[in-house]
């Protein structure tokens, strides 16, 4: 037994040992109320008797005392009764064992209705546009889902994939696509690597290493983004999306790369390796434009015929500064300039060194640039 048991136990002993004395001395106060007690008077000598019989005589007869009534009784009997329950109410609360109990609740007058628990404040509506907003967004990353023909078990990835930076309220860039870009980008070329190596078994490394950058660079990822439809599913700040955000060639190439490395993630390689084959294995095998670009195959031309290095100026700039275009010449000596146009300066130089190259018969076609 512990020192605790210990102590209750003597307490409640003690406790029925005065609840057994209490009710013994209201039986016995009962019996002596309720039967007549005979006393005697007790024996005088003969000069003190004669001293009270003359003192009796002078005061006069003596009142006999007034016996208790039934009442006086019973009330005598109720009140030793409260005080034996007292005793074993005691006695019983020490013998049981401790428990914390939780506080009453206050009391209420009758009649009075129950207070009301504090009301929890509602969450501030959200407004119709975000409704919208948030019922197009699921509409487009479903339909995304099945273009690329891969359901994502975790969704939260899926959604900071489709994250832009304008469109976080908290946490920073960690909850934006950017970090999922970066493992997907790495992602995006090991696979199209081995793609390469089991399809050119005869090819050489600048020959790889060329058709490689063909198939990850800004404007093939985002020539990809385009064919899953990313556009409508891409979360923008209001800003951005009214600025065009949803088209431009940067913002698709890198929530492109993002959504290969959200799959990596859910899915594992195989997954991510099945996307990449789905998306880029016609692309592998028919490349969109030479492996060297236009501007690298007209130097090569000029320097074997001993012409200087072609020159490239930049002739006008127009549209809004999110978008511009640009206008670019080049030139050599003895031909005639050729001008490009492109939305960023490379892509406009490109457009114009495949210009002057169609002009001096290298090229019979304007390639994609």
């Amino acid at each position: 037994m512990t020192r605790r048991g210990a102590k209750t136990g003597k307490a409640s002993k003690t406790a029925q040992r005065e609840s057994d004395r209490a009710v013994s001395v209201a039986s016995e106060a009962k019996l002596t109320e309720t039967k007549p007690t005979e006393t005697k008077a007790p024996e005088l000598e003969p000069a003190e008797a004669k001293s009270a019989e003359s003192k009796s005589t002078e005061r006069g007869p003596v009142a006999p005392k007034r016996p208790r009534s039934k009442r006086a009784e019973n009330a005598a009997a109720q009140k030793l009764a409260a005080q034996a329950a007292k005793l074993a109410a005691a006695a019983a609360k020490a013998a049981a064992p401790v428990t914390e109990t939780a506080p009453a609740a206050p009391a209420t007058k009758p009649g009075a209705a129950a207070p009301k628990p504090d009301p929890k404040p509602d969450p501030k509506p959200e407004s119709p546009a975000k409704r919208r907003a948030a019922k197009k967004y699921l509409a487009a990353s479903s339909e995304l889902e099945k273009i690329i023909d891969y359901q994502f078990k975790d969704r939260d990835l899926l959604d900071r994939s489709l994250t832009h930076i304008s469109a976080v309220s908290s946490g920073g860039r960690a909850n934006s696509y950017q970090r999922l870009e970066f493992l997907g980008d790495h992602v995006l070329g090991l696979v199209i690597s081995d793609m390469l190596f089991q399809s050119f078994p005869k090819a050489d490394e600048g020959e790889l290493s060329r058709r490689l950058a063909d198939l990850v660079r800004r404007e093939a990822c985002a020539d990809v983004a385009r064919a899953m439809q990313i556009g409508e599913a891409i979360r923008l700040g209001s800003s951005e999306a009214a600025s065009g955000g949803r088209t431009r060639i940067a913002i698709l190439a890198d929530v492109c790369e993002a959504v290969i490395g959200a799959v990596y993630l859910d899915g594992g390689y195989e997954a991510a390796e099945n996307l990449v084959e789905k998306f880029w294995g016609e692309r592998m095998r028919v490349p969109a434009r030479p492996l060297r670009d236009p501007k690298t195959m007209l130097q090569e031309w000029a320097q074997a015929r001993g012409l200087p290095t072609p020159a490239y100026k930049e002739v006008e700039r127009t549209g809004p500064h999110h978008n511009p275009e640009f206008r670019i010449s080049v030139t050599l000596p003895d031909r005639e300039p050729a001008e490009g146009i492109g939305r960023s300066k490379r892509s406009a130089e490109q457009a114009a060194a495949a210009a002057l190259l169609k002009k001096v018969g290298v090229l019979r076609d304007q390639p994609d640039v």
